[in-house]
């Protein structure tokens, strides 16, 4: 059925397109900063000592006029300001195509701490390894690190999602199958001098590059030995005496054309095989999302109109189109690719009971509904995306003698237990069990990315700060002081400038709840090259229904 229509491009439509494009400039704006890492003088000083930075590398890395997909480029963003900042936490990561194949990129930036680790680096690898295992993409290290960062060292050594599980991943996914190819264009000392040679071909830049598990200065504090990087653990040494690493390069543009030639000759694997056609544009342009989502989440839209700027032909096959009407269970195609569709609406709509204020609650039905959707695309194999705009389950004495935590418990196993790829876009607010049931971070999306305008939270501002202010003024209330009414106002706007900031996509991202903060015009683009990636695993597990109550 096709969906959508021509929206009235009048002062609403203008006043909301110039908020959401204001919010985008902003967010461009500090990806920017981040892109410049430790700064232009950080820059100057890596190109005076005859190296590239780690963006430089990845662009004559990948093929000419291609895109490199970055992903989690706002890791750290605001943290670690007590040591100066972390832009994008030292780390450069994505995927990109090297002769026509796709491959996930790590580039460590010595503009930023000499491209030390902190907490978040460790996380943000791993990410990169964890989307390398589910997609089974190889993937390339562009090592230049100075190791751990010491002064946070206590909250990256140990633990099982610390520094020590990157190395675990290396083992896992060479065990896969999966190639790793690392190039040591910097130093790379104690555990992480493991990460390159761990992987299954290791190339070092002369005069630049040095692996070793202790630099000289250690070297001589423990044993007494004086030896100088160079000849303790420099290019010659580990290629040519040690055997350690396998290629020595001269400067780092010849590195990038050896590592060009080796994965040029990598062979074609099987692919999972999810049904792609010759795609069709919308019929409707997808900068009208700009206009059509409200400044206020608490507003209505109509979903469809969402849709509709981002499927083929603005065509869809509405499944249960009359039942549990809260939420839409479609398929139709993105970009050539056949795809199930499971969106909040956010619209008023006709009833057998009248109208209906959806709000982008999720009903009794609506879960049931998307429950059975979600297991049709497993039996299909079908991908399947999460368009979220969520304020959570229902919630009364109406939706509790209805059943609704069952039936809410029904949607959230199936999603955790769906096992074709999962791909979901916040599209304004994530909050509650909301974000669960529509396959929030915590339910292994392959890809998962937000608007500028999104909100994450455990509920809604207004609700939030009310219920913060009465604990609050319980706690307060305890010294038998009065507060005036000036008093409450300034109290409650803490608390909701404070919830709003953790609400925020930018703290999400920061902390990679969400793997990237997107444009919503560029929508269709994102979905449409996460189901390329994850095409490229074949393993489809077995859905088997009967874990789902009924």
């Amino acid at each position: 059925m096709k969906i959508g229509s021509e929206l009235n491009k009048n002062d609403v439509f203008l006043r909301r397109e110039d908020y959401h494009k204001n919010l985008l400039r902003k967010i461009n704006a500090v990806k920017e900063t981040i892109k410049l890492g430790g700064g232009i003088s950080a820059i100057d000083k890596q190109h005076s000592r005859g190296k590239l930075t780690a963006r430089e590398r990845i662009e004559k890395l990948i093929d000419k006029n291609s895109h490199f997909f970055e992903l989690n480029t706002f890791a750290a963003f605001n943290m670690y300001n007590e040591f100066g900042g972390a832009p994008g936490s030292g780390t450069i990561f994505g995927i990109g195509k090297i002769n026509g194949k796709n491959f996930v990129i790590v580039a460590n930036d010595a503009t930023v701490k000499a491209g030390a680790w902190f907490p978040i680096t460790a996380k943000k690898n791993l990410r990169a390894q964890e989307i390398a295992i589910e997609n089974r993409l190889p993937i390339v290290y562009l090592v230049d690190s100075a190791g751990v960062f010491l002064p946070l060292q206590d909250d990256i050594f140990s633990d099982k999602e610390h520094f020590g599980r990157v190395f675990r991943n290396n083992a896992i996914i060479s065990s896969m199958g999966i190639p790793q190819i690392a190039a040591i264009m910097g130093p790379c000392v104690a555990g992480g001098a493991y990460l390159p040679i761990m992987s299954d071909e290791a190339l070092i830049v002369e005069g630049e590059g040095s692996v070793f598990l202790a630099g000289s200065h250690l070297v001589k504090a423990a044993i007494g030995e004086e030896i100088d990087n160079e000849q303790l653990g420099g290019a010659r040494v580990q290629s040519n005496i040690s055997g350690v690493t396998d290629y020595i390069m001269k400067n780092d543009e010849e590195c990038l054309i050896q590592i060009r030639n080796l994965v040029g000759k990598y062979g074609e694997n099987n692919k999972a095989g999810f049904n792609r056609i010759n795609p069709a544009p919308p019929k409707y342009s997808s900068h009208d999302i700009y206009g059509l989502i409200p400044e206020d989440g608490t507003k209505p839209y109509n979903t469809y109109e969402l849709i509709s700027r981002i499927t083929d032909d603005s065509e869809i096959d509405e499944y249960k189109a009359g039942f549990g009407k809260s939420l839409i269970t479609a398929y139709a195609r993105i970009d050539g690719w056949a795809v199930g569709i499971v969106a909040n609406q956010r619209n008023t709509v006709k009833t057998e009971k009248g109208e209906m204020q959806i709000g982008g609650v999720i009903y009794s039905d609506s879960a049931d509904k998307a429950s059975r959707f979600i297991m049709n695309c497993n039996q299909k194999k079908i991908p399947l995306i999460f368009l979220q705009d969520v304020t959570g389950f229902m919630v009364g004495s109406k939706a509790e003698h209805g059943g609704i935590i069952k039936d809410g418990a029904k949607m959230v196993n199936a999603v955790a237990n769906s096992v074709v790829p999962k791909i979901t876009i916040i599209a304004g607010n994530s909050f509650g069990a909301g974000n669960y049931a529509m396959c929030g971070k915590a339910y292994d999306p392959r890809f998962i990315f937000a608007y500028p305008n999104a909100k994450i939270a455990v509920m809604g501002g207004a609700q939030a700060s009310s219920v913060l202010l009465d604990i609050r003024l319980k706690q307060m209330g305890k010294s038998e002081k009065e507060f005036t009414k000036d008093q409450k106002e300034k109290l409650l706007s803490e608390i909701i400038n404070s919830y709003e900031e953790t609400s925020n996509p930018l703290h999400a991202a920061a902390r990679l709840r969400i793997d990237e903060i997107i444009d919503p015009a560029l929508t269709r683009e994102y979905i449409s090259f996460s189901i390329e990636c994850a095409n490229n695993n074949p393993v489809i597990q077995h859905f088997n229904p009967g874990i789902i109550q009924t």
